[in-house]
């Protein structure tokens, strides 16, 4: 069955917030709900007592879409607040469509418009897109069917990137255990420079690539994106293209100790530790590869997780250095001053055997979380087409 396409407008209208200005803000009255309250819920409210329109005001329950910078939907679940500029308050007509499914639909929308966002620097959408942009529109009943079949796979979603989560915060409670913070030395491990256990500091060449992956069997470069989140994705590549010869000594290996020597303040001095790779991945020159010296005892799994443990990171960051308008850069000569805390080579060993074994299981969750996040794009895709038998829905069971 192929559902009917209407306009959003048909059955919702978009709110655009108030445009509150600093000389509003206070400590008492209405808190004020801004970008930064949507997407990080710890963040403190400012406050006004200034009096607005009642459209403006924002209770539990009710749908946001924040439209500039960050573009993503809510639902509030605090105290009754004010709505601030670029995020919208999204009023629906609950008697033709239901709300769980409006939030699909709606994230669907922001997903297709996302990829036509206005501005250079600043993305955002308009509201007479959201006005004019079509979605399927089900009988009520298909609607509620769909929700809840999308609905438990998002729980299972949300499920798997939890797991994930604590992982990577029990990775970080060991760490602390075993070693202490590495920057205050709690455990009075004897430090050294950097300098003293390297054998070298290793950098590729940044060649003009395509502008796409490298296919397999291609050459490719890693792109700074191969190692910003502390994790190594070799898909982050482009293509060397066929007339460029590949410098062979900048391959990258399975035990290799990565590190991003020049990006924004936020991001450098991100470090990975290479558990696998596809063959013909090369190093860029914005990336290090660390050689240690073969009588430095240091496992560089610890390295990794030394250097990326939140202390540690934030002082080699203050080794970056750079002219007004571009990207901090952290010099090898620097980088090679950097003291760090070395304990006995046996308890980094056993660290590394735990780090082995909790990256085994992330792994597994990994997969699961992508199985289950193309499961719910091609079902999303079924749904809204009205190619889904829905009549057993109620009663479906997936499991991962």
């Amino acid at each position: 069955m192929n559902y009917p396409q209407v306009p959003i407008s048909a059955v919702a209208s978009f709110i655009n917030g108030f445009p509150f200005k600093p000389d509003d803000w206070g400590h008492e009255g209405y808190p004020i709900i801004r970008i930064q309250n949507l997407t990080d819920p710890k963040k403190v409210s400012n406050r006004t007592n200034k009096k607005v329109p009642d459209k403006y005001l924002v209770t539990k329950g009710d749908i946001l879409v924040s439209w500039s910078a960050t573009i993503d939907i809510f639902e509030w679940d605090r105290e009754d607040s004010l709505l601030n500029q670029h995020i919208f308050k999204v009023v629906f007509d609950y008697k033709r469509i239901d709300k769980e499914f409006f939030k699909l639909a709606i994230r669907k929308t922001i997903e297709e418009l996302s990829k036509f966002a206005h501005g250079a620097t600043m993305k955002h959408i308009i509201k007479g897109d959201f006005d004019k942009h079509k979605i399927p529109l089900p009988p009520l009943d298909d609607q509620k069917r769909i929700a809840h079949l999308l609905g438990n796979v998002e729980r299972m979603i949300a499920q798997r990137k939890q797991h994930l989560q604590h992982l990577d915060d029990l990775l970080k409670s060991v760490f602390l255990d075993m070693f202490g913070d590495p920057v205050r030395n709690e455990k009075g491990w004897k430090k050294r420079p950097f300098d003293d256990l390297l054998l070298g500091i290793e950098s590729g060449s940044s060649p003009k690539c395509e502008a796409r992956v490298a296919e397999q069997g291609e050459w490719g470069i890693l792109k700074l994106g191969a190692v910003t989140g502390c994790v190594f994705k070799e898909g982050e590549n482009k293509a060397l293209p066929h007339d460029v010869k590949p410098q062979m000594k900048d391959e990258v290996r399975k035990g290799d100790l990565l590190f991003s020597r020049k990006n924004t303040y936020e991001l450098v001095a991100a470090c990975v530790y290479v558990f696998d790779t596809r063959p013909k991945l090369l190093l860029p020159d914005l990336i290090f590869r660390f050689v240690f010296k073969n009588d430095a005892k240091i496992n560089p799994i610890y390295m990794w997780k030394l250097l990326t443990s939140s202390s540690q990171r934030a002082k080699i960051q203050t080794l970056a250095s750079g002219a007004a308008g571009s990207m901090p850069n952290i010099s090898k000569a620097n980088l090679r001053k950097a003291s760090l805390p070395v304990p006995p080579f046996e308890l980094q060993n056993q660290f590394a055997a735990i780090v082995e074994k909790v990256e085994g299981l992330k792994s597994r969750y990994q997969q699961s979380l992508t199985d289950l996040q193309n499961v719910y794009d091609a079902l999303s895709q079924k749904a809204f087409k009205g190619e889904l038998d829905l009549s057993r829905v109620k009663g479906m069971h997936l499991a991962f």
